[in-house]
């Protein structure tokens, strides 16, 4: 796996004659990071599968040091499917860079505990894998809150070795050297459609990760997530979000009542609104091929946003849900496309 040299380049994206100067030291953004209380070391840009993304750049994302990798086996399974073969490459049983891997996977159709058993073991025939370092409870939402809770009491069942499910696992699947280290799972997350319910469960000891959307029309997660986060806290969870491109609307497309010269973000750029939050470890990312895995690097290599360009993008998420009025923003708040714009590929996200 290539470690991305992430040298900052000396152009910026959009220019302003207002805007607020920040020390370059707090706008780095490096490309790995520990993931909450986990000894997992994650890609800050994460790959899902619901792009459609092809095994062979599934693999490319891979060698240009996208390791953090999120699969879906019974919603969307169509679109995930297509990276199955780079995942079983890169964590099978006789994958040699197995630990530089960090496989995260989801079911959003488990109601109770007694339901684990059988999505486990559809992705371990499926991936051919050994264990699974995140495993996902997905779309967590008011309406199946209970059912998470009772989920959630079987943490300590499914999580490390030498748990009741492991042994379960083996005399399905068969042991290995991998399997009895690590457990069939090593850390459990949870996707949260809710953001009270994060908020809830943010600190709770049975939950290691948490996975929220975000993004500059929906930020909610800002107000009742992230400022729950002590990034300095060694115990926190790890921190995913999604959806960062939008969902009913690409978040790409101009809201209208702009200047046609204001400043217009790449996908990329979307990626890194949330990068720039405080206590985010992971984008997660709906890439669709090679060419945007380069755009995607190449703009968290450009560092986090500046304050100036967080508050435009605000201003343009707010445009996207009519909450605002373009003439109502005050003009040294707009930002500009540079003088000669640099090219990027579409990309869809999560």
């Amino acid at each position: 796996m290539k470690l991305t040299d992430l040298t900052t380049p000396a152009s910026p994206t959009v220019s302003t004659p207002d805007a607020v100067i920040t020390p370059q030291s707090e706008l780095t953004l490096p490309f790995y990071r520990k993931l909450g209380h986990t000894d997992l070391t994650v890609s800050c840009l994460g790959l899902g599968g619901g792009g459609h993304i092809s095994s062979e750049d599934t693999l490319y994302a891979f060698d240009q040091g996208i390791n953090f990798f999120f699969y879906s086996s019974d919603l969307h399974h169509y679109l995930y499917s297509s990276m199955s073969n780079a995942l079983r490459q890169l964590c099978g049983r006789k994958s040699s860079v197995r630990e530089q891997v960090v496989l995260a996977t989801v079911t959003y159709i488990v109601k109770n505990p007694d339901g684990i058993l059988a999505s486990l073991l559809d992705q371990f025939i499926e991936l051919n894998i050994d264990y699974i370092d995140i495993f996902f409870w997905g779309w967590i939402d008011t309406d199946n809150a209970n059912d998470f809770q009772q989920c959630m009491n079987a943490s300590n069942d499914l999580r490390g070795p030498n748990t009741v499910y492991q042994r379960t696992i083996e005399r399905m699947f068969t042991t290995s050297e991998r399997l009895k280290k690590m457990g069939i799972v090593r850390y459990i997350g949870a996707s949260f459609h809710n953001h009270d319910l994060a908020r809830e469960w943010i600190n709770s000891p049975l939950l290691d990760v948490v996975m929220v959307r975000h993004n500059v029309a929906h930020r909610g997660a800002q107000r009742k997530v992230f400022p729950y986060l002590d990034r300095q806290n060694p115990q926190r969870p790890g921190m995913v979000t999604f959806k960062s491109a939008g969902m009913q609307t690409l978040l790409g497309q101009m809201p209208p009542g702009l200047p046609a010269n204001c400043w217009q973000p790449s996908i990329p750029d979307l990626y890194r609104y949330s990068l720039s939050q405080d206590g985010v470890d992971v984008c997660l990312t709906g890439l669709t091929q090679r060419e945007e895995v380069d755009a995607a690097i190449q703009s968290v290599q450009r560092g986090k946003l500046t304050p100036a360009e967080v508050d435009y993008l605000n201003l343009y998420g707010d445009l996207h849900r009519n909450q605002i009025k373009a003439r109502d923003i005050p003009p040294e708040r707009l930002l500009y496309q540079p003088a000669i714009a640099i090219p990027t590929s579409p990309i869809t996200a999560l």
